[in-house]
């Protein structure tokens, strides 16, 4: 048997609407066998060459704040980018260094610590909220604080922290711009909403609330809506911050215990292998989308002995008449002799000629193993 976290999400169509990483995460999920579609729902607009930035960054170095509070890793990251570019990238670490660092999340931490910084506190919740909660608590009036936001904007901290009497200074290191094709996007709600997509996968709540805007336009929302609600197909969110435009619209999302790409990947795999399995007695069968997968091995089947199989499971052990399945080949045959030659052909990509049991006079049906 081979290795079946390998092999979990073979069949299973999983998309992707990130453009940051995207490769990264396709090449995660289509290690465990899935087939990966990519469809952006925006691009990303990075600002290393912006005045305003460079220009915020020296009025920092001239006049350090008191405390620097960071809302994303590629945001921070690219601010040192931007730093480096015109040489000053040593000297805003120096300032860093003498200033309190408040990090959303740990992927903000992370990227911190890449630089040879330490957060001296990181929300744990992933959510500007709890930075405001905090700092708010412990005053803020008369402070200098330096905000560094994400590609969406203002998030309501530099009006909660100038409202409590503090001075603020906003940094954008990058913005959120259009899809880099739109076309492509409305493809995708339409194949999601046609019963094509068994996962759909955001990374950032501005692309999540892009592509429903996206189902939106193409008048398929309330359609995707009711898949995800009756569990045909999966929306899966890094974080609780990326899944709350999903959850306003009644989505209850899978959403990993960390915000961390390897945790999403895996709480994926976790939802699928933890499916019920039919148990046969050459070991358990799951049949999906474009695979079918027999004690951990994906199965060599053509497109015609996948939908033979399905039938088969399910009626998870009943008879199949054979006239039911001579309806699932192509074409219109009605030969007994055509449903014979189909399961044989089964039996032999399966590997085991006790899966498929012939009922005489009757049709087929799958051997279940025996209740314990």
């Amino acid at each position: 048997m081979t290795d079946s976290i390998d092999q979990t999400l073979a069949g299973c169509v999983v998309l992707v609407t990130a453009d940051r990483r995207s490769a990264e995460l396709a090449a995660a999920l289509g290690r465990r066998g899935a087939t990966v579609r990519h469809a952006p729902a925006l691009g990303m607009v990075p600002h290393t060459d912006d005045a305003t930035l460079l220009a915020a960054t020296r009025d920092l170095l001239a006049d350090p704040p008191d405390t620097v509070v960071v809302t994303t890793g590629i945001g921070f990251r690219g601010w040192i980018e931007a730093a480096d570019a015109v040489g000053l990238a040593e000297q805003l670490v120096d300032m860093l260094c003498g200033t309190r660092i408040v990090a959303r999340g740990p992927k903000a931490r992370g990227a911190i610590q890449a630089a040879g910084l330490v957060a001296d506190w990181v929300a744990e919740s992933e959510t500007s909220a709890e930075i405001a909660e905090v700092l708010l608590d412990e005053g803020v009036e008369g402070h200098d604080l330096a905000v560094q936001h994400h590609g969406a904007g203002a998030d309501g901290l530099d009006e909660a922290f100038a409202a409590a009497g503090a001075r603020v200074r906003s940094l954008v290191v990058y913005r959120w711009g259009p899809p880099p094709d739109p076309a492509v996007v409305e493809a995708s709600v339409r194949a999601t909403a046609a019963g094509e997509i068994d996962a759909v996968v955001f990374t950032s709540a501005p692309g999540a609330a892009a592509w429903l805007e996206a189902a939106d336009s193409a008048g398929v929302a309330d359609r995707i809506v009711a898949l995800a609600r009756a569990g045909t197909v999966v929306m899966a969110a890094v974080g609780p911050v990326t899944a709350r435009p999903l959850v306003d619209r009644g989505v209850e999302p899978l959403v990993p215990d960390r915000g961390r790409l390897g945790s999403l990947v895996r709480a994926i795999v976790g939802h699928y292998g933890g499916l019920q399995a039919l148990r046969t007695v050459a070991g358990p069968l799951q049949v999906h989308r474009g695979a079918a997968v027999l004690d951990g091995r994906v199965l060599p089947l053509s497109p015609t002995g996948l939908e033979v199989l399905r039938l088969l499971a399910t009626a998870g052990g009943s008879v199949v008449p054979r006239d039911r399945l001579l309806a699932a080949l192509p074409g219109d045959s009605r030969d007994p002799h055509a449903a014979e030659v189909a399961v044989a052909r089964l039996r032999e990509a399966t590997g085991s000629r006790d899966l498929i049991r012939t009922v005489v006079k009757r049709g087929y049906r799958l051997e279940l193993e025996a209740a314990p």
